[in-house]
């Protein structure tokens, strides 16, 4: 190989390096911002705004709404006018304002509202990434899981993070406004940042129905007996999976754990390792075999939580928050 030709081999390897890094903080922050807010929602409605049971289930439900919604804007929006990075980066901003203003808000009801607005412009912004990642791929399958544990390990920052504040501090962060403020500022810097993200057009090249844009297409597919199956246990396995997102972290606090926020993102780190493990284990076992002890493993994360305790058996605790890699994975 001439010189030439091994000096344009490094130069390829560096701007793969350097795409790489991009798109690994666009990953980072992204679920940095989701991290910060989100786990602990329940904790800071019961205590800091004496919300009820009903109104924090109904506050993460405004999550799962905006979730069924998120497709459609993207589908009519994203994929036709815009570049992926750019409406991404304006959604954030937009997230940014709304976070801040969840901060003011002493009313659950009030705070629901906001909360929901919220979910729909910051939901989306999950596909757009996606987007983003994929176009400057060649080889997708092989190249996106390594971006996206980036993710996870923000996840897992903003956990660890927001943790070590609250046992260094006097008062439990997680029961004040301070984590949607950490997740507002993270939503402005990664507003910001996406305006310098690789340009991502358009690809929508024929127009989309609603019921294409929604998905609506494919329920032709329930037809199928085996599709059916996984369609209803689908369904039925985001029920615990709720309530794991929901109530824990309250829950362990309750119960008497010191630092629950924190201690939580085990489970992010066990999801990192068995996100490694899962091409391995798929050639190993198969699919049907490893939902099935997923499944198993979501009956053994709650007997965990239902006996343990905070102190004789604490461990039942720890394990319950491990199994979440193989649980959620």
């Amino acid at each position: 190989m001439t010189n030439s030709g091994i000096y344009a081999g490094v130069q390829h390897n560096n701007m793969l390096t350097s795409m790489r890094l991009r798109l690994s903080v666009m990953m980072f922050l992204e679920f940095f911002i989701w991290g910060g807010w989100y786990v602990t929602m329940g904790t800071y409605l019961t205590v800091a705004l004496k919300a009820s049971g009903t109104q924090t289930g109904a506050a993460y439900g405004a999550v799962a709404l905006a979730t069924i919604f998120s497709p459609f804007i993207v589908g009519m929006i994203a994929d036709k006018y815009f570049s992926a990075q750019k409406f991404m980066g304006v959604l954030h901003l937009i997230g940014a304002g709304l976070l801040f203003w969840s901060t003011t808000i002493t009313d659950p009801n009030i705070f629901f509202w906001i909360i929901l607005a919220y979910s729909a412009v910051y939901m989306p912004t999950i596909a757009l990434a996606n987007s983003v990642a994929f176009k400057q791929m060649t080889a997708p399958d092989k190249e996106f899981p390594f971006i996206r544990v980036w993710g996870t390990l923000g996840w897992i920052v903003v956990g660890l993070g927001l943790g070590y504040v609250t046992l260094k501090g006097v008062t439990d962060i997680t029961a004040t406004n301070f984590t949607f403020k950490v997740s507002a500022v993270a939503s402005l810097i990664l507003g910001i940042y996406a305006f310098f993200l690789p340009d991502t057009q358009p690809t929508a090249s024929t127009q989309k129905g609603i019921s294409q844009i929604l998905g609506l297409d494919a329920l032709v597919l329930l037809k199928d007996r085996s599709y059916l199956v996984f369609f209803i246990a689908s369904i039925l396995i985001c029920i615990p999976l709720s309530f794991y997102y929901s109530f824990t972290s309250t829950f362990l606090k309750e119960a008497g754990m010191v630092n629950a926020i924190g201690k939580m993102t085990m489970g992010q780190m066990s999801e990192v390792l068995f996100m490694l493990a899962l091409p391995f284990a798929l050639t190993r076992f198969g699919i049907k075999k490893i939902l099935l002890v997923a499944m198993c493993a979501w009956i053994l994360r709650f007997v965990c939580f239902a006996y343990g305790d905070a102190h004789i058996l604490k461990y039942l605790f720890y394990l319950g928050i491990l199994l979440h890699g193989l649980c959620f994975d």
